[in-house]
């Protein structure tokens, strides 16, 4: 079969898949040979190769036999090296990247907060190793944690890390492809690709990138065709050295309705716990935010203790903590008011009001783990050895006294367990506190860190 031929085929399927189709699947073809009946194709990645042959290559095959009739089936070949002279008959192909458009479509989708960088990350002890290993693999070279793994309640700085990074390798490496998306926008692009029938594309657009950031990606749990697409996605870029970063609000284990087998790849990485805010780092935040709103507000005046106050009542959302110190410059500035400790808690008062001692039962869990030094999974999991059983009473106990969650809620969050068992929990704590010092001593100690 000459070029010329080759030529007549190439233009009777640009008639039947359509221009668009043609431009971007045939045309970079080149015919390498015809040999025993087997039409071998140049093709510029194995990926459309393996398209073209899926999705055109019955009618690829049927232009060919009209055209030569001794050609009874077709090849694909990627060329160890393209020569970069044009043939005589057919006009170079353009390189094709199926998934370039829908990969910049999607980091459009998806725009980084230039506000989240390392140099607006406060540090402190119980975000300092997150924020290290960030760094870690914000400098890129080789993969050391695959993949990192950050979990946390609200408003602790998961996100704030992953943008930081994504910020820092576009920064130091332009020439790689960081894709950050949530769990969510996977799934709505999964679920689209479906309907669409492009599911090529879809591996292709994100089995291409270098760095792969899921944010919350507990909302893919229950979701059994998204999960399937997320453990290939994921043991793809793996195998492929490529990093992939991962944030939840909880740890892989204690994802409901996660597959064992993706909770099992999560795991293999370095896995992270941003622990909830102390006092110290929250009134480092906000001298940190005061600076930043001193070129705004230059005139604005505030008395002393005031952010000790914020730093003491607001304790469990960093996000509601800076929302009160943007909605207090902002209050003062319309009325022209010196920020004193009045004014702040009149301006403040619903913020307040919402943040008193409302403390999450993951919390407590937190805590109490902490203290006896045993993982929080074995806290709330299914072991009843002495070991783990006394920290959990004390956990269902410090729950049902400092929460207004119901024993059944209280049971749910441990595990699946029966209200009753929370009742013979609470109880039990109740008997050891009135005769067993070292209880009342824990109790005492653990009390006094949840409130502080």
């Amino acid at each position: 079969m000459t070029q010329d031929q080759w030529g007549r085929v190439k233009q009777d399927l640009r008639k039947t898949v359509g221009s668009s189709n043609y431009t971007n699947w045939i045309e970079p073809l080149e015919l390498s040979g015809v040999a025993d009946g087997v039409a071998t194709l140049d093709v510029p990645t194995t990926f459309v190769g393996n398209y073209v042959a899926q999705k055109f290559g019955e009618q690829i095959l049927f232009h060919f036999r009209t055209d030569t009739p001794e050609v009874r089936r077709i090849a694909f070949n990627v060329p160890a090296k393209r020569s970069a002279a044009p043939r005589a008959q057919v006009p170079a192909a353009p390189k094709v990247d199926a998934g370039r458009a829908e990969r910049e479509a999607l980091i459009a989708a998806a725009p980084l907060d230039p506000k989240f960088t390392f140099d607006s990350f406060v540090v402190g002890k119980p975000n300092e190793l997150a924020h290290a290993a960030a760094k870690r693999v914000a400098e890129g070279g080789p993969v050391t944690f695959n993949p990192l793994f950050l979990y946390g309640g609200v408003g602790l700085g998961k996100t704030h890390l992953m943008h930081a990074i994504a910020w820092e390798l576009q920064q130091n490496q332009p020439s790689l492809t960081v894709l950050y998306l949530s769990a969510e926008q996977f799934m709505y692009r999964f679920v689209q690709a479906l309907r669409d029938r492009k599911m090529m594309d879809f591996k292709e657009m994100f089995r291409s990138v270098d760095v792969l950031m899921v944010d919350d990606v507990q909302f893919i749990a229950g979701k059994e065709s998204t999960q399937e697409e997320f453990f290939h996605t994921f043991n793809a870029l793996v195998d492929g050295g490529k990093q992939i970063i991962i944030s939840a609000d909880r740890a892989p284990g204690e994802i409901e309705k996660l597959e064992e087998r993706i909770k099992s790849r999560l795991q293999c990485g370095l896995v992270v716990d941003l622990h909830p805010t102390n006092y110290e780092l929250r009134l480092g935040i906000l001298q940190s935010k005061v600076e930043f709103y001193r070129n705004q507000y230059p005139d604005l005046v505030m008395a002393d203790g005031v952010l000790e106050f914020l730093a003491h009542r607001i304790r469990k959302n960093v996000r509601v903590l800076e929302g009160a110190l943007t909605r207090l410059f902002a209050f003062a500035s319309l009325v022209g008011h010196e920020i004193t400790l009045d004014l702040t808690q009149d301006c403040l008062a619903d913020v307040l009001r919402a943040s008193e001692r409302q403390l999450s039962v993951e919390e407590i869990q937190r805590q109490v783990s902490d203290h006896y030094n045993i993982r929080l999974s074995d806290l709330v999991g299914p072991k009843r050895t002495r070991i783990y059983a006394r920290p959990r009473q004390v956990a269902m106990y410090l729950c049902k006294q400092m929460t207004s969650r119901s024993l059944p809620d209280i049971g749910r969050r441990f595990g699946g367990r029966d209200h009753t068992t929370v009742m013979h929990g609470v109880r039990r704590i109740e008997e050891l506190r009135a005769r067993d010092a070292q209880i009342a001593e824990d109790l005492e100690l653990l009390r006094r860190t949840l409130e502080a």
